[in-house]
């Protein structure tokens, strides 16, 4: 039952946030003048921060359930962890502080923040997985770790394309092809599914002592974050007109 914990937050954070990561990736793409961006950004400001969670539950139920594992991730991708917690804390501050002053410089610096924090995730994740798929450590890593950030960047595309309208939807509807948005979208987030289960079945996934007692924990709590989940999709549906949240 740990195991099938652990891979419910760590692929659930893969398919949710992998949208929103590849969204920022491709900012400068999709949006081209200051309002199309803000526009852009308005697709995945009501789902970001909840996306986060499943990252957080990731982390904390390796620390609960499999402290072995969590200290051999942490230990041998310490450099890549920091990484991807500085390029997380720089793209949030990015999507809060764009909008908090008025000012062309100022929106641009933090949409580059965005950017950056996107690409630092998606490609720290990419090192990671690859690490654990492929056994390759140092600057080699990076080239798998590309096609893995690749891959998040196409997610959100097919994301932005659900999401948006006009031409900002076309400009994202360029990795839809003839398999329409929602096939689309569905085959990028298998794709990152396959990524995330191939990478779990490589760890050495030994449950720690704990189980017993924060397994029943986080089962209770479980509904609750789907509930919540299922609800900021629900109200947030329908796709966006304009600027407007951040």
């Amino acid at each position: 039952m740990e195991i099938f914990v652990l891979a419910f937050f760590a692929l659930g954070y893969l398919v949710l946030a992998g949208a929103d990561i590849g969204v920022g990736m491709a900012l400068p793409y999709l949006g081209r003048t200051p309002g199309e961006r803000r526009e852009v950004i308005a697709a995945i400001a009501p789902f970001f921060l909840g996306n986060e969670v499943w990252l957080v539950a990731t982390a904390g139920v390796l620390a609960g359930l499999f402290p072995r594992l969590e200290g051999e991730l942490l230990h041998g991708n310490f450099w890549m962890v920091v990484t991807l917690l500085l390029a997380w804390v720089v793209r949030d501050m990015g999507l809060w502080l764009r909008g908090r002053v008025p000012g062309a410089r100022w929106q641009a610096f933090w949409d580059g923040a965005v950017v950056a924090g996107s690409w630092g995730l998606a490609i720290s994740l990419g090192v990671i997985l690859s690490g654990v798929l492929l056994g390759i450590e140092g600057p080699v890593a990076l080239l798998p770790a590309l096609v893995v950030a690749a891959l998040f960047c196409a997610h959100g595309l097919t994301f932005a394309a659900l999401r948006l309208r006009g031409e900002l939807r076309a400009r994202a509807a360029v990795t839809s092809g003839g398999a329409g948005e929602a096939g689309t979208y569905a085959l990028t987030s298998a794709a990152l599914l396959i990524v995330g289960v191939l990478a779990g079945l490589r760890l050495p996934l030994e449950p720690g002592t704990s189980g017993p007692l924060l397994v029943p924990i986080v089962l209770t709590l479980l509904p609750f974050l789907v509930a919540a989940q299922a609800w900021v999709w629900w109200t947030f549906r329908h796709r966006v007109s304009g600027p407007s949240y951040l």
